[in-house]
């Protein structure tokens, strides 16, 4: 899959709304939904392939990895990937770059910050050319990710897009926290200069910044992000937001949480009632037909005389 059913989305007129998956079963039902993109996010890797937080701790190798398993059944609805940082340098960015185009992905957005994060420095400081910025994450500010220079971050944006033309490329910075919205913009002019499709402005959220930037930036798609990691988000129209140039709207694991509180929900009512009854769960003929046990099935009723049971 190439970039090119992205790079439509974010050259359209209107905004797409593109849910987390995590698996070939959710990736069949986000199809199903009518979704036109799907995200795969490092939080959602992390937490079902590792059962750890969203630390650094899953390497875009394990998210390419994870990506061959969801292809086949996207059908073509094109998936666009968390790459972290990148990882430290251009070489390391291509190489990323690669192994995902390998794995069928489409597009990814790559991060400013430094890898790997440094957490409980103080906020603002300057050190080496490198900046600290600090990150809300549901309603609280944590400090220390490491911002890297906007000429590193550049060249690494320069370096994907000159030798893996066919993802897409979506620049995120982290800087708003510690530096405002200024410096925002000049670090997205930046990298849409360096060869980005898209930007996305991590806590850029109220209408009012948004149409600033896009005045800054008329022809630069901006992507958002709506994950609950960041708390409460401002409600804001579909038709406002593609109004000051927002394209994409992600929403990295409101599918994961979703499943996990029913999950949990189902693991309670058996401890404590001895069945799941209680909670509403998807048929089991619904379930079969998603997988595609059906289809599974009929070269055997087609080529083996009586079926399987010879």
């Amino acid at each position: 899959m190439t970039a090119t059913a992205l790079r439509a989305l974010l050259a359209s007129d209107h905004v797409t709304h593109v849910p987390g998956v995590y698996d070939p079963v959710t990736a069949a039902l986000a199809v199903r939904a009518g979704h036109r993109a799907v995200h795969l996010s490092g939080a959602a890797v992390t937490a079902i392939a590792l059962g750890g937080a969203d630390l650094g701790f899953a390497h875009g190798t394990q998210i390419a990895d994870r990506a061959t398993t969801l292809i086949p059944a996207l059908g073509g609805v094109p998936l666009l990937a968390d790459a972290g940082t990148g990882y430290d340098d251009p070489l390391h960015a291509v190489w990323t770059g690669l192994a995902y185009a390998r794995a069928g992905i489409s597009g990814l957005h790559l991060d400013d910050q430094v890898n790997p994060d440094h957490r409980g420095q103080p906020v603002g400081n300057q050190v080496g050319g490198r900046e600290r910025a600090g990150r809300a994450v549901a309603g609280r500010e944590i400090a220390g990710r490491e911002i890297a220079g906007i000429g590193l971050a550049a060249a690494k944006i320069s370096a994907l897009a000159d030798q893996v033309p066919e993802l897409a490329l979506i620049a995120r910075t982290s800087t708003y926290a510690a530096h405002g919205l200024a410096e925002t913009i000049v670090r997205c002019r930046a990298y849409a200069e360096a060869g980005a499709d898209a930007v996305l402005p991590e806590g850029v959220d109220s209408l009012d910044e948004l149409a600033e930037m896009h005045r800054a930036m008329p022809g630069v798609p901006i992507v958002i992000s709506r994950s609950e990691a960041g708390g409460n988000h401002p409600a804001i129209t579909d038709a406002d937001l593609a109004a000051v140039g927002v394209r994409l709207v992600l929403h990295p694991v409101s599918a994961l949480l979703a499943a996990m509180r029913a999950a949990s929900l189902v693991y309670r009512a058996i401890a404590e009632s001895g069945s799941a009854e209680p909670v509403d769960r998807m048929p089991w003929a619904a379930f079969t037909a998603l997988v595609g046990q059906e289809e599974a099935l009929d070269p055997d009723a087609r080529y083996v005389p009586g079926g399987l049971q010879t």
